[in-house]
């Protein structure tokens, strides 16, 4: 890099381009766009910084595909909802997300209140018996543990008995 670049300064619209080209999807890197516009790589992260920080209506833009949470999904879903299959595929491509995942998102929002849930009360109910048969079970198997270990301090005493005084023979 040449040194008249130490104290270039650039137009709004230039970083405002530069970023566009970094957005999801993209094959150009940071390191790319640095080595062919000759603008320092750390110059380009302080304005991807700046930039997310103005952005506070795009924070998803920048997470990864897995650390989507269900308000983010029920909100992309809130403003995909009017929006034509252009305006979809331009918005996911802004967003870094695939339309596939959006449509199914809004199915998992339509589907959402359609199940029928349980009556708690019935919950209730039967949470109470499997605690009761619960504890008539752990009472049994202490009980059962309790026998196992007074038979085997009973053969272990007939043994101690037979070594010291032998085979008792009946006649």
């Amino acid at each position: 890099m040449s040194k008249n670049n130490k104290n270039k300064r650039y137009t709004e619209e230039f970083k405002a381009s530069l970023l566009k080209r970094l957005e999801q999807p993209t094959t150009d890197t940071v390191k790319s766009l640095s080595e062919e516009l000759e603008i320092p790589r750390p110059t380009i992260y302080e304005w991807i910084k700046k930039s997310k920080s103005k952005n506070d209506d795009n924070k998803t833009k920048y997470k990864s595909r897995n650390k989507w949470t269900s308000e983010d999904k029920f909100q992309i879903v809130l403003e995909t909802s009017t929006l034509n299959e252009t305006e979809l595929a331009e918005y996911c491509r802004r967003k870094g997300i695939f339309v596939d995942e959006v449509k199914t998102w809004r199915k998992q929002c339509l589907n959402a209140n359609e199940e029928v849930s349980e009556d708690p009360n019935k919950l209730k109910d039967s949470l109470k018996e499997e605690q009761k048969r619960n504890k008539d079970l752990q009472r049994e198997l202490t009980r059962k543990e309790k026998a196992l270990a007074e038979t085997a301090a009973l053969l272990v005493l007939r043994k101690k008995a037979q070594a010291i005084w032998g085979e008792h023979e009946e006649d």
